[in-house]
């Protein structure tokens, strides 16, 4: 059965196996409407944004979905939108984010809110350095380099491409890990305590926890925003990399008493960023099966496209979310990994429009080439029959 296409915040996509391998915002505003029509189904972005427009800032809004989302969306907008208030982009903006989210959809992200709200408002932060970002204390000093230098060269300088649209290097400092770990057992610990209802990662892990529920959303925006999303718009700018806008964090815990390993599956997400946090493991390596566009999820994997790789404490794996991966067993120990979802809203809009996706799908990309290879072969058949019977 092929895969369904998910909004939801938490969902994993997954596609059963191949044959040729084993699976294993805040509170919500009400918008005046200024004389504007109620959004519709034919409102629409551009394919291509306004490089010279300034959006505006949407922060001071208490808004269904965040602030940077619709900044990041503006300039997509028609360039007749452009000139308009900011409560009319608001509108239209809106228009087309809702019809993401039906109207269930919508109930729920409402429950998650009221969820996270009261969370946050009773749970007592272990490590509160770790709810501001402070890049000096929780990056190596040769992914802060890169990042700083801001330049394709020093990307590259830091950067191991495993294999094609995958890359590892190393991120995080011990102190960070260690911070992290005991801030997520800390919070599990209270949640026990107190017998709150604990929401998991996702439809595929039983264990860890979701980041932004307990207060670290913030960080983790800037994290995205000031680090992720500028690797990204040089190496994934097919797949929304430079408007990446929203993300999903969490950690998942492998090992004795927890999940043992993740099945086939791709991410709901534009990039994935993946850091093991450690700590004493054997196994849980991941594998790669190559990127693939719905309807080509469950097609057969190429050679050139199968990876397998080791877990490093403090290392990250960067990959687009469509390229099909798992988990394999935790053999031995405890290994628990940071995840990072990051979401382009503005190619998740175009690409309803779209028919090819060669420029990021492996299939449609060979289908691409088979067809203009049949065309030429066809064009150089014509071409030798017309010789013949001229010369005839």
């Amino acid at each position: 059965m092929a895969l369904e296409a998910s909004m939801g915040r938490r969902q994993h996509q997954r596609p059963p196996p191949p044959p040729s391998y084993s699976s294993a915002g805040n509170g919500v505003i009400f918008l005046p409407t200024n004389g504007m029509p109620a959004a519709t189904a034919h409102h629409r972005l551009r394919l291509n944004p306004s490089a010279d427009h300034n959006p505006d800032s949407y922060d001071d809004l208490q808004l269904e979905f965040s602030p940077l989302l619709y900044s990041s969306l503006e300039r997509y907008l028609p360039p007749a939108m452009l000139s308009m208030s900011r409560d009319a982009k608001l509108l239209y903006m809106r228009g087309i984010l809702l019809r993401y989210a039906p109207d269930g959809e919508r109930n729920r992200l409402q429950m998650l809110r009221e969820y996270k709200q009261k969370i946050i408002s009773n749970y007592q932060p272990l490590n509160r350095e770790l709810y501001t970002m402070h890049a000096t204390n929780f990056f190596v000093p040769s992914f802060l380099k890169a990042i700083n230098d801001n330049t394709v060269e020093s990307f590259k300088s830091i950067m191991t491409e495993s294999s094609p649209g995958i890359y590892t290097f190393e991120m995080l400092q011990p102190h960070f890990c260690e911070m992290l770990l005991s801030e997520v057992d800390n919070f599990e610990r209270w949640v026990h305590k107190k017998k709150v209802r604990i929401m998991r990662p996702n439809t595929m892990n039983n264990y860890g926890a979701v980041l932004d529920d307990f207060g670290l959303e913030n960080m983790l925006d800037k994290l995205m925003s000031d680090f992720i999303r500028p690797i990204s718009r040089v190496f994934f700018p097919d797949v929304g990399g430079s408007t990446l806008d929203s993300h999903h964090g969490f950690v998942v815990e492998y090992g004795t008493h927890r999940d043992v390993e993740l099945g086939f599956h791709v991410d709901d997400s534009e990039v994935t960023l993946n850091v093991c946090l450690g700590k004493e493991f054997s196994g849980g390596e991941l594998f790669f099966r190559g990127v693939r566009c719905d309807n080509h999820v469950n097609s057969e994997t190429k050679s050139d496209e199968i990876l397998d790789y080791s877990h490093v404490p403090g290392h990250a794996v960067l990959h687009r979310g469509r390229n099909r991966h798992g988990a394999r067993a935790t053999t031995s120990g405890w290994r628990a990994n940071l995840l990072l979802w990051c979401k382009s809203s503005a190619f998740r809009e175009l690409k309803k429009y779209q028919r090819d996706f060669s420029s990021w799908c492996a299939e449609c990309r060979r289908e691409k080439k088979e067809k203009l290879r049949l065309s030429v072969a066809a064009t150089k058949e014509e071409l030798l029959k017309r010789e013949v019977n001229s010369a005839s």
